[in-house]
């Protein structure tokens, strides 16, 4: 695993332990009763799952590349097992406001109720998925260990089984279907061999981890932002992209409008990604003699990424970054290693398509 990985996977896991944290429901529980909002404008409780013989609770979330890895596989779980009498229904347990920005390297979507419903729309979860992050209550009562993790409870809404979907986060690696060999005992009307497992993801993100996030802000404030004069060679070598990472570069200036209402989204996609195989350059063109007036705009927005203002003739820029571009601002850049323009774009992006585009190149799983 490379070492960026490494650190996202330890932010992912937060193994220190929280006294807030629950445990897991004992297998024999009853199943605690909610009501919770769902992405396809429903409210549900218990007891409108009550038809099927045996109902699967899947706490999951958008933002965790393992709960990502997983959701092609409840997909098929519900196609499989939905005329069998089994329910599957999804919540997520996660606090939005409890997510650090570093902690979305792997994803487009954080955990809000309108991103679930933009994931549920764009992968076509074939099953209910509610939302319990406003609070958190439900799921505390259930005590998920980390997302996904899997509760199944017979006719009488008793716990059978707890644990993982199987044994191989990357799709095709697994060797031990547990949830499929649960639901197959219960089924045959069997006990279920292995009721209890562990399970592997991102940690719960409950109310009581805001901390960590209004901790990350102080951090990031206290970044050195800087910016550099940059010529036509510079801006040569940029393109050509010789290094490992992705390099995305936004075109802006301090008197253009457009580039000045969208420029805390870039400051955030670096935030999101940088910890893996990734950059921001932020170029102005801003002419030399007000430097310092773009350097100010810079620190006011906390940009701790590579910054440059352009010294030299502005058509020789236009020309040498892209061909194609008309020259209006702002202008975005996203590069492959090796210099392949994957993503151009004349005038204000789309947030979501470029973390979106970002996410899908760098890779959404471990």
């Amino acid at each position: 695993m490379k070492s960026t990985q490494l650190i996202l996977l330890m932010l992912c896991l937060s193994a220190t332990a929280f006294a807030a944290d629950p445990t897991p429901l004992p297998i024999g529980s009853k199943a605690p009763n909610f009501s919770l909002p769902a992405v396809d404008g429903k409210t549900y409780s218990l007891k409108d799952f009550s038809n099927y013989k045996i109902l699967a609770i899947i706490f999951t979330c958008n933002h965790c590349p393992t709960a990502q890895a997983y959701e092609d596989r409840i997909k098929q779980l519900v196609t499989d097992y939905s005329s069998k009498g089994v329910g599957i229904i999804a919540i997520s347990p996660n606090d939005p406001l409890a997510i650090r920005l570093d902690e979305l390297g792997y994803t487009d979507l954080s955990d809000t109720f309108e991103d679930m419903k933009v994931r549920a729309k764009d992968k076509q979860y074939n099953f209910p998925y509610l939302f319990d992050g406003e609070t958190s209550t439900v799921s505390m009562q259930y005590g998920p260990q980390a997302t996904p993790h899997v509760f199944i409870f017979d006719q009488q809404r008793m716990l059978r089984y707890t644990g993982r979907i199987d044994d191989g986060e990357k799709p095709g690696t697994a060797k031990t279907h547990d949830t499929r060999n649960a639901l197959d005992n219960m089924l045959a009307g069997k006990p279920v061999t292995v009721d209890k497992t562990k399970t592997f993801g991102c940690s719960v993100k409950w109310p009581g981890k805001r901390e960590y996030v209004e901790k990350a802000s102080a951090e990031w404030a206290k970044e050195k932002v800087a910016i550099e004069d940059l010529n036509i060679d510079q801006l040569n070598a940029l393109i050509k992209n010789e290094g490992v990472n992705y390099r995305l570069i936004n075109v802006w200036a301090t008197w253009c409008g457009p580039c000045v209402t969208e420029f805390p989204e870039f400051i955030n996609m670096n935030r999101m990604y940088r910890n893996r195989e990734f950059e921001l350059i932020t170029i102005t063109l801003d002419d030399v003699a007000r430097k310092q007036n773009a350097l100010n705009f810079l620190v006011k927005k906390q940009a701790s990424a590579k910054n440059y203002i352009f010294n030299g003739d502005k058509y020789a820029f236009i020309e040498g970054l892209d061909k194609k571009w008309e020259g209006s601002l702002p202008y975005t850049l996203f590069i492959a290693p090796g210099g392949k323009i994957i993503y151009a774009k004349q005038g204000l992006i789309d947030p979501l398509e470029m973390k979106r585009i970002i996410a899908n190149h760098l890779g959404r799983i471990y």
